[in-house]
């Protein structure tokens, strides 16, 4: 189809890299190949199940005939549920009118930039993230995708934000960071807040605030002694500047129920409930039901990431040493500790290495693809996530695969890689 037939914001949409990887995969899949797929950020049912009492509220709620047209800003109860949840758990207090129900988290995302961002405003990423250049795209902005470093977790930091944060509208961080599965510091989030409101200080009573966008709806799978922070507990400050996305789509591996939430400023709230009025991104009713209950009920949160939590942090683990493993052994090959969310990031430095039919691995992509047909290795190269240098990262994800189908993975991928050879060799 022509772009003359569409709007130049729909035909200026980047199709997703992660979908036409799902296709090699499927291609693969199809010929009976075994493959490893850590491409999902997702979780499979037959691995990690929502939590039993929210599925039997759902159906509770369901045979009480909850199923007509909600609130447009969510359901009362729920509103609640929510901010008595960021109370007990994270000790931040807000009333339900800073609290706006969407269906599943990307809503959020989309009204906030929706409702603060006009064409033209500067918005600040951090690269590699999740999908801010599209968001940033359809909201006609001026993206500046902000370029992290391995040392810095793959996070931002105060430097490399400060040349940049003059007049921006929007800054959008995520933590635990999808895809790199790493979290900030309190230090470092601590400096960031003192950047943005040092940078709402200078500005005049007629120049528009920044905000600060944090997604944390991976906030409560952090591993190992991590700790999630958040820029309104240490800075309170930051209240006024703050919009929190959040759902329960990965904490509950909940991710087809919809059913997520924004926190923020009042008056602000408002014109994103009324954006997402007009759109009707609303949760089903039922399943906001069915959240309340389930959020209100912390012994039954805690039982269920006891042995949730468990499991993905057994795979990221698993994932990790095996890593490490290779790396020991003197294969090219890394990762970083995992931290939180379901992610580890792996790196395949095999730039220049040559495959057993004299193919030269160049870029990422080629390495993905020699990783996918000679190990069932499926990942994502962080290109799909706004990185434009070949530094051979990737995202690998566990919430729909088992820890056998990890351990072999690894005896593939250890004679795959034991088969390459080196530059100038």
């Amino acid at each position: 189809m022509s772009d003359r037939r569409v709007s130049t914001m729909a035909g200026g949409l980047v199709g997703s890299e992660i979908l036409k990887i799902a296709a090699d995969i499927r291609t693969l899949v199809g010929g009976g190949a075994e493959v490893c797929n850590l491409t999902v950020g997702d979780f499979s049912p037959k691995q990690f199940r929502i939590p039993a009492a929210l599925e039997s509220e759902i159906i509770q709620a369901l045979q009480q005939g909850e199923t007509n047209y909600p609130p447009s800003e969510g359901v009362p109860d729920l509103r609640r549920a929510v901010g008595e949840f960021y109370q007990r758990w994270l000790g931040l207090t807000y009333g339900v009118e800073s609290i706006l129900v969407t269906g599943g988290s990307r809503p959020g995302i989309y009204s906030v930039y929706t409702s603060i961002v006009d064409p033209g405003d500067t918005v600040l990423y951090p690269v590699p993230s999740w999908n801010n250049n599209h968001y940033v795209h359809m909201a006609g902005a001026r993206g500046i995708p902000i370029v992290c470093r391995e040392e810095d977790a793959f996070l931002p930091t105060r430097a490399t934000l400060e040349p940049h944060i003059r007049g921006a509208r929007l800054l959008a961080l995520n933590s635990p960071l999808n895809p790199s599965g790493t979290c900030f510091t309190a230090e470092a989030l601590s400096e960031i807040c003192d950047l943005v409101l040092e940078e709402n200080a200078r500005r005049g009573p007629d120049e528009r605030p920044l905000y600060v966008m944090y997604d944390q709806v991976y906030w409560m799978l952090t591993f190992d002694g991590t700790q999630h922070v958040n820029p309104v507990s240490l800075r309170p400050e930051m209240r006024e500047y703050t919009i929190f996305v959040d759902g329960i789509s990965k904490a509950f591996a909940a991710t087809g129920v919809r059913v997520g939430w924004t926190v923020g400023p009042a008056d602000v709230t408002a014109r994103m409930a009324s954006v997402l009025g007009h759109v009707g991104a609303w949760a089903p009713r039922a399943e906001q039901i069915a959240t309340a209950r389930v959020l209100e009920d912390t012994a039954a949160i805690e039982a269920y990431h006891a042995e949730m939590k468990a499991g993905v942090q057994s795979r990221l683990q698993a994932l990790y040493e095996g890593v490490q493993a290779l790396a020991e052994a003197g294969y090219a090959v890394e990762a970083i500790p995992p931290m939180g969310a379901i992610y580890l990031s792996v790196r395949f430095p095999l730039h220049g290495w040559t495959t057993p039919n004299g193919a030269v691995l160049a870029t990422n992509a080629d390495i993905r693809l020699y990783l996918l047909d000679a190990a069932g290795l499926a990942v994502v190269p962080f290109q799909a996530f706004g990185f434009t240098d070949d530094t051979g990262w990737f995202r690998t994800s566990v919430g729909a695969v088992s820890l056998d189908e990890i351990r072999a993975m690894f005896a593939r991928l250890t004679p795959a890689l034991a088969a390459l050879s080196r530059p100038n060799s």
